[in-house]
């Protein structure tokens, strides 16, 4: 099997991914193509299609109420998926208790977390923020965060780059490739931070080609993980533009699998990929 890890994939359950998809798609005034489901099994199906062997998958907590749900879907889903899924926790800043909801996240095997101050509402650099990643710290949980907005002003690069600096134990994973639609001040700003990672979700399409490129190796082929945003964008499509940017095999075999797999211990060693290999 083919090791590629998509690092950026959005699964709700099979009764409110539909409802959960179109929000989403509201939400940024309308995606360019139309999405996906938003189901594990259509990410399954599609991801594998285009090669992928590994998913890590996650949702956001929108409310502090939905924090626990979402973290026992997460890690319920990744334990019937033989070794397919890698699941991140959600948490909320504005719940009654946030060190305790991220030990529950890794006492409940994810390997990280995920959110979007933007959809969450809140100030990444703000103090409730703070206790949130310092929680994750404590923990050794990696924070996969929704960088960059022009609309807002909740997670662009000036307010990531006080959170990296404050917080050097902290492994920070910014997506879209540091900030959406604010990729300039992105490059500018953080770049240089050797506790951040970016991945390339929901970029590539704005970006084109060279600039692409250029971002990849303004962080450097160390710092970066292919990411697709599923159920956004064709994976196909994500993989092949990736492969067009002319980088060399050993900076693509860091962001399609070897970063991601550091990051949240991935391991190709399981069940599934055994009986792959056997023919099964």
């Amino acid at each position: 099997m083919t090791r590629i890890i998509d690092s950026h994939c959005h699964i709700y359950p099979d009764r409110i991914a539909q409802r959960a998809v179109e929000a989403v798609d509201r939400f940024y005034g309308g995606l360019p193509a139309r999405p996906m489901d938003g189901t594990a099994g259509t990410l399954l199906s599609s991801g594998r299609r285009a090669g992928i062997s590994r998913f890590v998958v996650h949702s956001v907590a929108t409310a502090p109420s939905q924090v626990e749900n979402i973290n026992h879907f997460i890690a319920e889903t990744m334990e019937r998926s033989r070794g397919a899924f890698i699941g991140l926790g959600a948490l909320h800043p504005d719940a009654e208790d946030v060190r305790r909801d991220a030990a529950q996240i890794a006492a409940l095997g994810l390997r990280g977390v995920k959110i979007h101050p933007d959809f969450q509402r809140f100030e990444m650099d703000s103090p409730k923020a703070f206790r949130l990643f310092e929680a994750c710290a404590e923990f050794g949980l990696p924070v996969l965060v929704h960088t960059g907005d022009f609309r807002y002003d909740y997670s662009n690069p000036e307010r990531t780059a006080r959170v990296l600096k404050a917080l050097p134990e902290l492994r920070m994973i910014g997506a879209h490739l540091g900030g959406w639609s604010v990729w300039d001040r992105a490059e500018k700003l953080l770049a240089g931070f050797e506790n951040l990672t970016v991945d390339t979700s929901s970029s590539f399409r704005w970006l084109g080609r060279d600039r692409s490129a250029e971002m990849i190796r303004a962080f450097g082929a160390d710092r970066v993980m292919f990411g697709t945003d599923y159920p956004m964008w064709s994976q196909t499509w994500e993989l092949d533009f990736l492969r067009s940017l002319g980088l060399d095999g050993e900076e693509e075999e860091k962001i399609l699998w070897k970063n991601c797999a550091g990051m949240y211990r991935i391991s190709f060693d399981s069940e599934e990929e055994k009986a792959d290999a056997r023919g099964q």
